[in-house]
């Protein structure tokens, strides 16, 4: 699944301005890919819930050195709630970043019931992995 979000035509644009994100799910890495013209300039590492409603649990939310402050990070929890909503599954944001956006945005990112945040800090603890 791709998801993309433009700032802007690629058509005509001077040196200083950024080419659009693409958004790139890659759910078997556990990767929501922030790709900007064809590098990786951030991710929310996640995994899927084993059990249902098999949530979708984000651990990690890292934009690279020298992308900072362009609204990436934001658009990446954005673009992760917008991919469980179209699953119809909630999201658990264990990444500080991920829940303090939710927190600024209960409109567009519902919280996930007590019972699956628990069972999404319980797989996570049960698996190093996934961190």
């Amino acid at each position: 699944m791709s998801q993309s979000q433009g700032q802007g035509q690629d058509q005509g644009r001077s040196q200083n301005q950024s080419a659009p994100i693409e958004f790139r799910d890659e759910r078997k890495g556990g990767r929501l890919l922030a790709v900007e013209d064809g590098v990786a300039v951030g991710y929310i590492a996640y995994f899927v819930l084993a059990e249902a409603p098999h949530a979708l649990v984000a651990v990690h939310t890292v934009v690279e050195q020298g992308h900072e402050g362009r609204g990436i990070a934001g658009g990446l929890v954005e673009t992760f709630y917008g991919i469980a909503a179209a699953e119809g599954v909630p999201v658990v944001p264990l990444c500080p970043y991920a829940a303090s956006w939710a927190a600024r945005h209960p409109d567009r990112a519902p919280a996930a019931p007590a019972g699956v945040v628990a069972a999404a800090k319980a797989q996570l603890d049960s698996d190093p992995a996934l961190w």
